[in-house]
Parts: C-alpha cells; structure tokens; sequence
C-alpha cells in the first residue's frame, strides 16, 4: 500500500510541495496528500513553448497540460503556480541534449531534467516557501535507513519503476524528496484520480522526449548542432565504406533500420565517430560490450564509492531503461569508474545511464550510476571463478 511521507509533526501543520505536470500521476498524488491533511502546495514548471505541443498527445509541461494541472488544483482547493523555467530548461536539457546528439551520443533528457531543473531548482523553490518536503508522482519508492538516512527504492509495478531515470538523485535530495505513488500500479492510481473526480484520470500518458513536438528530434538537434546533421561515410569494422548517411544524429547504436545498405545479412550500427561524421556498422555479435567506462557516478549507496568499491564491488545494473538489470562488477580504474558485465550487453550506447542496483529483480535498491562514457567488447576473463554465484542469480 502507500508509503508513509515519514515527515515530523501533524499533517495539517506540515506544507508538502508537489510538483505538478497536469497528468495523472502528479495530480493523483496532490489529491492524496491533500486528503491526508497536509498542506498542499502544487507547482508546474513551464519548461518550453511549442504551439504544437499544445493539444498534443503526449506532450508534457506546456499548453494545455498547464491548464489541466491549473484545473486539478482548483478542484482540490489548493494553491498552484506556474513557474517560467524556459531558460533553465534549455540550458540545462535541451542544449545538453543537441550537444550529447552532435558528440555521438545516445542521451537521456529525462535525467537531466530531473537532475537539474526538478531536484535542483524547483527543490529550492519549494525550501523557500517553507515546505518539508518535494513529493513528486515518479514511480520509485524511499525508505528510511536504520542511521536515518533514506534510501531510493524500485517500485512495486516493475513496468512503470522509473529508478533509471533518478539516479543522479543526490543523497541530500532524498532527505527531501517523497514519492507516494510508489507501492501503487498505474490502474490504482487512476482509479485513485477516479474517487477524487479529477478530469485527468484517464489522460494519455507524456512520452519521453516530451519537448519535441513534430516527434523528429533531429529538428531540433539540426537548428542547435547543424553539424551533426552533415553527411559522412557509413563504414564497415575495416573501415571501408559501404555507403552514405545524412548526419550522426540520425543514428544510434543497436540501430538496424535506416541504414539504407543492401547486404547478405543484417548491419546493426555498432559505433559512432562523430569526429569524423562517420557511422560504423557491422553484424549482430559486434554489438555485444562487456566493459564499460563511466562519467559522473553519483553514489547514494552505503558508505563512501571508493571504500564499497575496494578491489570490486559485485552489484546489477541497467543499461537501458528497458532492459532488466543483469550482474556485473563495478570497480574504480585509473581515479574514474569502470563495470565488467559478467554476461556482456547489446547495444551499449555513450551518453545512456549506467544504474547501479543491489538485486536484479523486486523492490531493489537503487545505489546511483554514472554516464556511459565508452563501452568495450573485452572482457578479460578476471577470476571466472569469482563471478559465478553472480551467474546463478
């Protein structure tokens, strides 16, 4: 059932901040607390202004999902603001993201904008207007540690558990932040929308990319990064071209469609060199990585990362949102961070997350993760033996 907000002090003498996007989850999650007591607060950033993205299914946090977040809080009759966080956004997600895109990279907007803009700006916001906490409709859960400290959990419906994208959540944000949709499944929160009479309970989840209105993120890379939209050579693993492309940003790794290449058997691409505009492609066994090296690793598991660390730390991890976390070691190497996946992965793209978990299925503890920085297909076999009660998981 729900988590406790675990806050000190009477519900109606605690003010709570939710964050308000206009969809289901958020709402249900203002209408929740409200009945409980606490003094709600509802805030909806308006992140980005696109005329098309105003009656558009799936878009999120501008036009009409401003409205609609406008009309839940005057149906709970509590106090809602919109914040105009455009500039923020675009420097801090949408530049990032035409910048990861023109570099070769595969990113994740979502945590970034989380990271930053959410966690970062709109937690302060909430400080300052008194609140003791920032509740949030993510599907993730947070418990209380024995020493305190609270820890970030998956939650209940594996199909909606959004920890890869709260990785980067600081150990300081967690002391603030709740989730109380986290032991729910998505019909129990709409039926929750449901008792409370909101207009929203049946509303077309957002989509991923929710600031690309046509749904062609290349749009927008090609206005930011024009380069990335220059043509180069597709190559094979010698480095001899096989054909054209019309920029980069068009591609990704694991991609096989879009090639445009009549071969004997099927090309997947397998690296990008931006450098060089050129896409490398090669068959399937190709994509299979088994190290891989990180950038900016957040740790929020226990202790500090260097001492869990030691000689190697047996943990699972997820490569892709969609993707079940599988075993793997993570040590440090050379002052940065390197994972040894013990079965090796598909598809391993720079600029995806790498999130770090103490159990491969379940309410599993989330222990931070880091950026895809480059991945490798060595595996360099380090102490067979050792791996194997990973391998029998």
């Amino acid at each position: 059932m729900l988590n406790s907000l675990d806050l000190e002090g009477r519900p109606q003498d605690t003010r709570v901040v939710v964050a308000m996007s206009g969809g289901v989850d958020s709402s249900a999650t203002a209408a929740l607390l409200k009945a409980q007591g606490y003094d709600v607060v509802g805030i909806t950033l308006q992140l980005y202004d696109h005329g098309a993205a105003t009656h558009r299914k799936g878009a999120c946090c501008a036009g009409q999902d401003i409205h609609d977040a406008r009309d839940v809080a005057a149906r709970l009759d509590i106090p809602h603001y919109v914040l105009d966080y455009e500039n923020r956004f675009r420097k801090s997600v949408i530049d990032s993201f035409a910048d990861s895109y023109a570099a070769g990279e595969t990113p994740v907007p979502c945590i970034e904008c989380n990271r930053s803009v959410k966690f970062r700006d709109l937690l302060k916001t909430a400080r300052e207007l008194g609140a003791s906490a920032l509740a949030t409709g993510h599907y993730v859960a947070s418990r209380r540690r024995p020493d305190g400290s609270r820890a970030l959990m998956c939650a209940l419906d594996a199909d909606r558990d959004q920890s890869y994208f709260l990785f980067a959540t600081t150990r300081e944000q967690l002391d603030y932040l709740r989730f109380p949709l986290g032991d729910m499944t998505k019909p129990q929160t709409r039926e929750l929308a449901r008792r409370f009479g909101l207009a929203v309970a049946d509303k077309h989840d957002s989509q991923d990319i929710c600031f690309v209105p046509s749904g062609r993120y290349t749009d927008i890379v090609g206005r930011l990064k024009p380069d990335a939209l220059q043509p180069g050579d597709i190559v094979d693993l010698d480095g001899r071209a096989i054909g054209r492309h019309h920029g980069i940003a068009h591609f990704t790794v694991g991609q096989r469609r879009g090639l445009g290449i009549a071969a004997a058997a099927p090309l997947y691409v397998i690296r990008l060199e931006a450098a060089a505009r050129r896409v490398v492609v090669g068959p399937r066994e190709a994509l299979r990585m088994h190290a891989i090296a990180l950038r900016d690793v957040n740790w929020i598991g226990d202790g500090v990362l260097d001492r869990a660390v030691g000689d190697g730390l047996a943990i699972f991890v997820r490569v892709r949102s969609t993707r079940a976390p599988q075993p793997a070691w993570l040590r440090a190497a050379n002052g940065a961070y390197e994972v040894e996946l013990v079965r090796g992965e598909e598809g391993v793209s720079p600029g995806q997350a790498c999130v770090f978990y103490d159990a491969p299925a379940g309410q599993a503890r989330v222990l931070g993760g880091g950026f895809i920085r480059s991945a490798a297909a060595r595996s360099e076999a380090r102490e067979i033996s050792r791996r194997q009660p990973l391998l029998q998981d």
